[in-house]
């Protein structure tokens, strides 16, 4: 198995994405790079009208994280390890979801231009959940600008990632089941899927199950 220098972890809202990269990096003593969410001046607005406010959002959000990523190649000279809590091709899951007509021809012409000179992850962790316990997680965490998301909107989010992930071949992936489990509140539970990441034999795609111990 190759070595793991660059990880990346993504999911929809509330699954968890954040917190695991959290608790790899500060394991590994790696580079955390976090998405910068709570810079789009856009965001709270596209919650409460997703049709007037989604182009802007979704181009401050592309130009943002092509800023970051861009970065990454300088700090892989000085990082023995990185760990991220997206990709930059999930980019294209909510541009899908909330563009049409010239908008989203617009971001098609963009997008790959800014795409290619990105740095590919070592592994995606993907992490699944059910719509109940993503709510509930996006509940407790209480961040203002969520409280107008709908189980509707997740559920849509839920099936676009399902859907990128079911075709994903760029990188090694491990699409991890959380809906049983609390890799933040139970280190039993961090440690057995720590261990799937970093298991000698793990395939180029692998699919792990968990189940709940509490």
């Amino acid at each position: 198995m190759a070595e793991l220098r660059y990880i990346a972890i993504e999911g929809v809202i509330g699954a968890g994405k954040s917190s695991l990269a959290r608790k790899l990096a500060d394991k590994l003593s790696a580079n955390l790079i976090m998405e910068e969410f709570e810079e789009n001046p856009f965001l709270e607005k596209f919650y409460d009208d997703r049709k007037r406010y989604a182009f802007q959002t979704q181009m401050f959000f592309l130009i943002n994280r092509f800023k970051q990523q861009q970065q990454l190649n300088q700090q892989e000279l000085f990082s023995n390890c990185m760990v991220s809590d997206y990709i930059f091709q999930k980019d294209k899951i909510f541009a899908y979801l909330n563009l049409t007509g010239e908008e989203l021809k617009l971001y098609e012409t963009i997008f790959p231009l800014l795409e290619r000179d990105i740095p590919q992850p070592d592994l995606v962790i993907f992490l699944q959940s059910s719509i109940d316990r993503l709510a509930e997680n996006i509940k407790t965490r209480g961040r203002k600008y969520e409280r107008n998301l709908t189980r509707a909107y997740l559920s849509e989010l839920s099936e676009a990632y399902n859907n990128f992930f079911f075709k994903y071949n760029n990188t090694p992936l491990l699409i991890v089941n959380t809906s049983e489990i609390d890799f933040v509140n139970r280190e039993e539970d961090f440690d057995e899927l720590y261990a799937q990441v970093f298991r000698e034999d793990r395939g180029f795609i692998e699919y792990f199950n968990p189940e709940s111990k509490g």
